[in-house]
């Protein structure tokens, strides 16, 4: 049972590398798409069709590029589709959800000082608000709203700030932030797989058959396209989300992640104006400092995390790692060689916040982190970094045997 911890860490490390993998190809298509459309110049001797081109230099070699706004009069040789960067960024994320949060539904997902639900109960709130979501958003851009650009993206931005209020009413601070980054990436890669793709394929079907393209599926999927744009930026800022515990782990953490997506719109502004050659906006810098310096400031009052548990209070979930008989000498080696860093108030020098929102400092907090000690201290050398309090190899086995019997005794 306890190589199964072992084998689970590696299966979220390789999905995680995976999923860092396909978005790195996702979002520099994206990106270099975007700076490339908006680059384009029209010019007098281009083609019946072409929208714009633009000559670049790259790997020691020059590409000529041209778009057509609608379609080229015949249907190209061949066609490069871009599309499985977007698939395989979700799909792999999904898979990262399901192992980190819903493989560890009791420690990541649920906090019952939030919501006291079972961990099915958890794991279908989180299914259902991804799909609702979208359900919403399509609705919404399929409406007569839809017609206003900038009316649409402000009831969005409402929608996504509601969202962000209302996950951190279910779930822990950091799946709270974690479901924002993938109800937002939900959309991002539904508006490809549900949207751009079919748009560009009726298209392509219309060249086939030799009719004239419907220019409405290009201005369609045009509108998808600037939503992504604008959303990028702060998915992966809730995806590195997970890692900071100031940015989750504060009561006022749904207002930072409102400010998050609008820093994410004055960042792309900025790239956006740039590329399209209309001048270089230094106040979108400027005003995306101050809510930087702003969303600093909130993580910090008041000083009090969300989801703390009750002094001594261990839940029914890690009681078998509270009650082994190896507890009270692991807790006396945690207490004297974790507890400087994982405490509410650090005392190590240069260290003002527990790492990654851990504390250690009661028998709840040790058992609930039993797999984290285990895995990091026991089976790796990884905590203490450097090994900066002296643990001795008797003390890591120590760690080891404590976590492997409660789980052979859950086992039996």
């Amino acid at each position: 049972m306890y190589e199964y911890a072992i084998a689970w860490e590696w299966l979220a490390f390789a999905a995680r590398w995976f999923h860092v993998i396909t978005a790195i190809a996702w979002i520099g298509s994206s990106f270099y798409f975007i700076a490339l459309d908006l680059g384009l110049v029209k010019r007098p001797h281009l083609p019946p069709g072409a929208y714009g081109e633009e000559w670049q230099v790259h790997g020691g070699g020059f590409y000529h590029i041209q778009k057509y706004l609608v379609a080229p009069a015949q249907m190209p040789e061949h066609l490069t589709w871009f599309k499985y960067e977007s698939y395989f960024t979700w799909l792999s994320g999904f898979l990262m959800l399901c192992i980190v949060y819903y493989g560890g539904a009791n420690l990541f997902l649920i906090d019952r000082h939030v919501l006291d639900v079972s961990v099915p109960v958890a794991i279908l709130i989180s299914l259902a608000s991804l799909a609702i979501g979208w359900i919403i958003y399509d609705l919404l851009c399929k409406s007569p709203l839809g017609n206003n650009t900038w009316g649409l993206m402000i009831v969005l931005y409402a929608v996504l700030v509601f969202m962000a209020w209302g996950y951190t009413h279910l779930f822990t601070g950091r799946a709270a932030f974690l479901h924002l980054g993938a109800f937002t990436a939900t959309i991002m890669s539904a508006n490809v797989f549900m949207i751009i793709i079919p748009n560009q394929k009726i298209v392509v079907a219309d060249l086939i058959a030799g009719r004239t393209p419907d220019p409405k599926y290009g201005r369609i999927a045009k509108q998808r396209s600037l939503h992504n744009n604008y959303l990028t930026l702060p998915v992966i800022f809730f995806m590195l989300s997970n890692h900071y515990p100031l940015a989750f782990g504060t009561q006022f953490n749904w207002i930072i992640a409102a400010l998050v997506f609008l820093m994410g719109v004055t960042i792309r502004h900025w790239f956006n104006t740039t590329h399209a050659r209309k001048g270089r906006p230094t106040w979108t810098w400027i005003v995306t400092i101050v809510l930087f310096i702003v969303i600093m400031w909130l993580s910090t009052v008041p000083k009090v995390l969300t989801g703390e548990k009750e002094a001594n209070a261990v839940a029914p979930a890690f009681q078998q790692f509270a009650s082994d008989a190896h507890f009270p000498a692991v807790k006396q080696m945690v207490s004297t060689r974790c507890s400087m860093c994982h405490a509410a108030e650090p005392v190590y020098e240069g260290i003002v916040r527990p790492p990654k929102g851990v504390t250690l400092e009661n028998d709840a907090e040790i058992a609930m982190h039993a797999r984290e000690i285990y895995i990091q201290a026991g089976r790796s050398h990884a905590m203490p970094p450097g090994n900066v309090t002296d643990v001795t190899p008797e003390e890591r086995k120590l760690l080891v045997a404590w976590f492997e019997s409660s789980i052979g005794e859950k086992s039996q």
